[in-house]
């Protein structure tokens, strides 16, 4: 009689990727900061020693150069990230779609015993083709393009845009192309805009709930915040033939306040973001509270669905 060697088995657990990576924010928000403060001892350092007078070789070399190199990485940058984040995109997220709705499009048509039936059913996550747990995880992700842009936001329209205010109301202005301007405009401007179309790019390629349809309140909040660009040019004609004073109530800059204020729709776009993870987490708060299913009438109270409607 022969015996079969019994060979030891070993289970390795797999580690799950925590929901959120506090590493990637605290590393983008701090990168980003470093790299705003060089760029302002920059300012500081050549602002007034070779950036006074525009037709001066010194101000081609040390700025009319930097707007060159600013403008062909930022270009190189922007059809990078978005590009990847494109090419990478999750195929499947249209069969989530249809999963959800088909679903949705069940409860409004039944009722009764059918009805609660269908509520007490455990949803069908095998057919979604994602687990809810990456899907929390992806939303997560987006909180942190999200707080990535409006600290690039912030930067570019802040801090930068009140120091041109401050710079031309102290030094008289000879060309378009001042040290202030070179930042603010062609460097921190396109920055933010390169990081909200990548925050849009990722809810829109990953998140389940903005992949069908497009998200008005986020337009409003990528797309308002860009035409401050191009609102850049009407800004120099006007001050090149009005002669206009450097102050934000002058009639040449309300086109700045008000794309400005397009990035309140933040708010917005933070309620559907809330929206997607109440719909992940929602089993788990009824499952600790089962009264929360019924209302006062007795009848089972329906859950909320993901819309971008």
């Amino acid at each position: 009689m022969t015996t079969r060697p019994q060979t030891e088995v070993k289970v390795t657990q797999v580690e799950e990727k925590p929901l959120l990576q506090v590493k990637n924010l605290v590393s983008a928000l701090i990168g980003f900061t470093l790299f705003y403060l060089a760029v302002r001892w920059y300012q500081e350092a050549y602002g007034w020693t070779k950036g006074l007078d525009a037709y001066s070789p010194e101000f081609k070399l040390y700025w009319m150069s930097l707007m060159y190199v600013e403008l062909a990485l930022e270009a190189v940058a922007a059809a990078a990230l978005w590009g990847w984040l494109w090419k990478t995109r999750d195929r499947r997220l249209e069969d989530y779609w249809m999963h959800l709705l088909k679903r949705e499009i069940a409860l409004e048509r039944v009722k009764g015993a059918e009805l609660k039936a269908l509520l007490n059913k455990k949803r069908d996550r095998g057919l979604a083709m994602l687990t809810p747990r990456e899907e929390l995880r992806r939303n997560m992700t987006h909180l942190i393009w999200l707080a990535v842009y409006a600290w690039t936001f912030y930067w570019g329209v802040s801090f930068f845009t009140e120091q041109d205010a401050t710079w031309h109301q102290t030094v008289i202005r000879d060309t378009d192309f001042t040290p202030s301007h070179i930042v603010v405009f062609y460097l921190s401007y396109p920055i933010f805009i390169i990081t909200g179309g990548g925050a849009f790019l990722y809810a829109k390629t990953r998140v389940p709930y903005f992949a069908k349809g497009l998200s008005i309140p986020y337009l409003m909040l990528v797309v308002g915040p860009f035409t401050i660009l191009p609102n850049v040019g009407f800004n120099e004609w006007g001050h090149t033939f009005w002669f206009m004073e450097e102050i934000f109530v002058a009639p040449l800059h309300w086109g700045f306040v008000v794309f400005c204020w397009f990035a309140l729709s933040v708010m917005g776009v933070m309620l559907q973001v809330f929206s997607s993870i109440l719909y992940l987490i929602e089993n788990d708060l009824l499952s600790e509270n089962p009264e929360a299913l019924l209302v006062e009438t007795g009848k089972p109270k329906e859950p909320s669905f993901p819309s971008i409607y």
